[in-house]
């Protein structure tokens, strides 16, 4: 099915990304809030292990033909959230989010983690898609992984111009 996505798209998947995030944690227990703050998105105390998370949510919706593509984290990202982490005494975590194909992907790790992972460049941290990559995030121990799998059953038919 051929997507077209509205002018406002990149928005409602932030803000969508951010809810998923927000929801899966208080599913599993986390005592947890949107913040409408510089650097950060959530703030949450891990009921696993105690500490308050800071997490700054990234998100992307990829077309057809674009699955696989990294996601840009632009290095004054990691220091707007190091800051806000700083300010309020958490932890700095990101969260992904990117909805490909028929799957939507989220991936929550420390910031410490991802630079383990993927060092900073001159201006960019990059995320990366590819099925390989998935596949090493599947199995660290450090990544909290979560696919969902969807399917729209029904949807409207486009309707012929004239």
């Amino acid at each position: 099915m051929k997507v077209i996505k509205s002018s406002r798209h990149s928005k409602i998947t932030g803000d969508f990304a951010e809810r998923l995030v927000l929801y899966w944690l208080s599913k599993y227990g986390f005592e947890c809030a949107t913040l409408d703050h510089t650097g950060i998105d959530l703030i949450a105390r891990n009921s696993y292990t105690g500490e308050i998370m800071g997490i700054s949510v990234k998100s992307r919706c990829r077309n057809t033909g674009k699955e696989g593509q990294y996601l840009s984290i632009p290095k004054d990202n990691i220091d707007k959230a190091t800051e806000a982490c700083k300010a309020f005494g958490c932890i700095p975590y990101f969260a992904f989010v990117v909805d490909e194909g028929d799957e939507i992907k989220m991936f929550i790790l420390s910031m410490k983690h991802l630079l383990e992972l993927f060092p900073i460049g001159q201006r960019v941290v990059g995320w990366k898609m590819t099925s390989k990559h998935i596949q090493s995030y599947l199995k660290d121990p450090n990544i909290q992984s979560v696919i969902f799998k969807h399917n729209t059953l029904k949807w409207w038919k486009s309707v012929p111009k004239g």
